[in-house]
């Protein structure tokens, strides 16, 4: 796998669709921004298929297979790419996290899909006045129960829309928007399941086809009939410096 795009799965993995428009809010604000930064950006296949893109736009990636991706793709459309680890995660964080290589206020517009982050350090780079939206997904704990395990480190609390709102807000950011659900997502097949499970590794970290062969055998049979299912909290938020 190169970058980070599922598409050619088709119908075999999907999830349903939130009644927000993640596209649609970050083609708005950047019709009306100077810049923007797109933090984990993936092999850069949504930046370079926005719509809009302000003049200066700027990237980032964590994973190493990814940067040269992205900057193959993103690079002949003016768009730098930056190689930045991000968090492991956002419900618990180190009390010294990586920061962002960025000046304050450098940012009027940064947007974050599907990527933890820093919310000091958002505040920090974003331009006074301008505006930080993010599209989350919750972790793998579902995941982890259909394959019949419980996660190694339970969390204290998921994550979702108010974790992550209460830390905007201690970093001096200002809550202007948002909404969450809970997300329903559906494999067709044991083959759909095992390929996402080894191309998102964090997702279940003890996954391998030899320790969980009698379980993987057990969803095999339950597919024949229905399809596999699992829920997540999806959430999005906008907020102002």
């Amino acid at each position: 796998m190169q970058g980070w795009d599922f598409s050619w799965l088709g119908s075999r993995l999907s999830a349903s669709p939130p009644p927000w428009s993640y596209r649609t809010m970050v083609h708005r604000l950047a019709l009306v921004s100077g810049d923007l930064l797109d933090l984990g950006t993936g092999g850069g296949e949504w930046l370079a298929d926005l719509d809009h893109r302000p003049h200066r736009t700027v990237a980032t990636e964590g994973w190493p297979p990814n940067v040269a991706v992205a900057r193959a793709r993103l690079g002949p459309l003016g768009v730098e790419v930056l190689g930045y680890q991000s968090p492991s995660e956002n419900v618990t964080q180190a009390e010294v996290e990586p920061g962002l290589p960025f000046p304050d206020g450098t940012f009027h517009l940064i947007a974050n899909r599907h990527e933890s982050f820093v919310a000091k350090e958002v505040a920090r780079v974003l331009a006074q006045g301008g505006h930080f939206i993010t599209q989350q997904v919750g972790g793998g704990e579902r995941l982890a129960a259909l394959l019949g395990i419980t996660p190694p480190q339970p969390r204290a609390r998921p994550w979702d829309m108010a974790p992550a709102t209460v830390q905007l807000e201690a970093a001096g950011l200002r809550i202007t928007d948002g909404s969450e659900i809970d997300q329903v997502e559906t494999v067709a097949d044991l083959g759909a399941l095992v390929w996402y499970l080894r191309a998102a590794p964090w997702e279940v970290p003890s996954f391998s086809l030899e320790s969980f062969r009698s379980r993987l055998l057990e969803l095999h049979v339950q597919s024949q009939s229905a399809p596999l299912q699992f829920a997540r909290r999806a959430f999005w938020l906008l907020a102002q410096a």
